[in-house]
């Protein structure tokens, strides 16, 4: 299915403020169509030859929840002209709402027409009409409105006016991508003096969880918000937002707390042919949401706790090995200690990654964590050559039961191309300076080795490339009886349920080949 954007710029002539302007207007009238009790499709005219018939494109449609739809299918892309769409073009040629006309049929269900123009303001110039709003009743289920019903209807009629004079959908405000609060939440009404003409039942709760047990009726919104606030400042600026929407503007939606209870609110001023008659104020019981939010971040706080803690064990433990290694004399035991401290220092790095990480799915960044690896590996192998580590492409954010075996398998592969990659250089080859006239030049790096990495198919493929002297001829992974390798082969078909291949390159040197399943486990 196409977007609104796409259509229009495929069908329409309207420039990217228009477009800009029906995306927020379709982003902010599931208010109108629930209040309306209506459908509502979104026409735009399609560029057409001049002297034409005017033809209209469906660019975007919203069914209310507070009643039955009038259309089962979707008309997004329709295309339509002549008779069908003449209240449109009245609307649309005339600048006015159009509501005369008796009602028609979709299949078995009678539906009432109304058309109303979408003006949009533009800077240096009047409002320009850019396309037609088609409210559509199903008029299968009418009856005698009930009080809610007729304020539903009242309100609904005065921000149709307000699209057609070009003054809604109100300004967006950063940070706020949904128009929750909706009408079913809770909706206030409020006269030109900031009194309560109407309040639905839900409003009514709301209120009542804020400490105010009386009919909200008659009462001064402003003055009763502030009192009720917890917070004198929350108070103070839930009462000037209420002030805004009754003097033509449209504030930002704010959360009030009082008694333990949280209630959102959102105020939208009233002011069909540019007469500020009052505001609408939305309103939404988001107690248990926060209450839920607040238990989320303390849990996400406790597991980064766990991680930091984690982390800290994991280097006390690394710090005691390293010690232990000091006091042994025979080298191959301090060797093992030191492997012992590498790998430990290596589950540490996650461990330490997520103990800062801010989100709650227990995922890290790993490319910062193979590039320390790396430079470790460098710094602590135990070769004569210096060797140059270097990075290509990206692991992207891996999950934690993924980045901890893939860190330890990388950790043993670049430990294995520095220490055994590279012969021992010859002492022979360069006479050394012994005059003392010269400073001692740079060592030079003589070696490499890449680590790369990309996602193919829901799977991660990672390399570690050397241009070293190869595999022996008759070396065989599964057969070799180092540990470093034991433990490679161990993770990566248990734990990571890949795939791991060492061999030699065609241009010399040695590469590593795995490959890691991303689907979720």
């Amino acid at each position: 299915m196409s977007t609104l954007r796409d259509l229009a710029d495929e069908h329409t002539g309207l420039g990217p403020a228009g477009i800009d302007h029906l995306t927020r207007l379709a982003g902010d009238w599931q208010l109108l169509s629930d209040l309306s009790f209506a459908d509502l499709l979104l026409w735009v005219p399609v560029r057409g030859e001049p002297g034409q018939p005017r033809a209209f494109l469906c660019v975007a449609q919203v069914r209310p929840t507070t009643a039955p739809t009038a259309y089962q299918d979707d008309q997004v892309g329709k295309i339509v002209g002549g008779p069908e769409v003449a209240h449109l073009d009245i609307a649309y040629a005339q600048g006015r709402i159009w509501r005369e006309g008796d009602p028609v049929w979709y299949g078995d269900t009678p539906a009432r027409h109304e058309a109303i123009p979408v003006r949009m303001r533009v800077d240096g110039g009047g409002p320009e009409i850019i396309g037609v709003i088609g409210r559509d009743t199903n008029l299968s289920t009418a009856r005698t409105p009930s009080q809610l019903e007729l304020n539903y209807l009242t309100t609904a009629d005065d921000l149709a006016q307000m699209v057609a004079d070009g003054t809604f959908p109100p300004p967006p405000h950063p940070g706020e991508t949904t128009s929750a609060p909706r009408v079913g939440d809770g909706l206030v009404r409020l006269d030109a003096s900031g009194k309560v003409t109407y309040a639905s039942p839900n409003a009514q709760s709301a209120y009542r969880r804020l400490g105010f047990n009386a009919h909200l009726v008659g009462e001064e919104l402003s003055v009763l918000s502030s009192r009720l606030a917890h917070d004198p400042l929350e108070g103070t600026d839930a009462s000037e937002r209420v002030n805004a929407a009754l003097r033509g503007e449209a504030p930002p939606r704010m959360e009030v707390e009082a008694r333990g209870a949280t209630v959102l609110m959102r105020s939208l001023p009233l002011m069909p042919a540019g007469v500020p008659i009052g505001a609408l104020v939305l309103v939404r019981d988001v107690t248990e949401v926060r209450r839920r939010d607040r238990a989320l971040m303390t849990k996400d706080a406790t597991i980064r706790e766990i991680h930091h803690r984690v982390k800290n064990n994991l280097q006390t433990v690394a710090a005691l090995l390293r010690l232990q290694a000091r006091r042994v004399d025979i080298p191959e035991a301090r060797m093992a200690l030191q492997e012992s401290v590498r790998r430990v220092a290596s589950i540490a790095l996650v461990h330490e990654t997520l103990s800062m990480s801010a989100d709650a799915d227990e995922s890290v960044e790993f490319d910062g964590i193979v590039d320390r690896v790396a430079t470790a590996a460098t710094e602590v192998a135990a070769t004569e050559i210096s060797v140059k580590m270097r990075r290509e492409g990206t692991f992207g954010v891996l999950p934690a039961e993924i980045a901890t075996s893939l860190v330890m398998v990388l950790n043993e592969l670049l430990i294995n191309a520095v220490e055994h990659g590279f012969p021992p250089p010859d002492e022979d080859a360069v006479a050394p300076d012994t005059s003392g006239l010269l400073p001692p030049a740079p060592a030079e790096p003589v070696g490499e080795v890449v680590v790369s990495a990309h996602r193919f198919r829901k799977q991660l493929h990672v390399t570690v490339a050397d241009n070293g002297r190869g595999l022996p001829e008759d070396f065989r992974a599964e057969a070799s009886g180092r540990l470093g390798l034991q433990i490679v082969r161990a993770l990566a078909t248990g734990e990571l349920r890949g795939s791991i291949e060492l061999r030699n390159r065609a241009g010399g040197g040695t590469e590593a080949v795995l490959v890691v399943p991303l689907a979720k486990r």
